[in-house]
């Protein structure tokens, strides 16, 4: 299974935005509960956040490799997801 990385502002509308959509793709689909997702707000954990090569947030890694960078989609959300959940299997 892949680990999933996200980079937020507490702030940011979009980062507010796709955390909403991670919850309720996640709340629709009870398989994600096995998914390891690190949520790291970089207003928070600056020094951790600057040893990860990005410029907006949100920002998302599955293991060591960015799959998204800046505002993102609903669809978007539900992709990063189910690519994690299909390394599971």
């Amino acid at each position: 299974m892949k680990k999933i990385k996200l980079f937020k502002l507490k702030y940011c509308p979009y980062c507010v935005q796709a955390m909403q959509y991670l919850q309720e793709y996640m709340e629709r689909n009870p398989a994600c509960t096995s998914l390891e997702i690190e949520i790291i707000d970089e207003g928070e954990e600056k020094k951790r956040a600057a040893q990860y090569d990005y410029y907006y947030v949100p920002t998302f890694y599955l293991d060591t490799v960015k799959v998204h960078e800046g505002a993102v989609t609903r669809q978007q959300v539900e992709k990063i997801l189910e690519d994690a959940l299909e390394s599971e299997q």
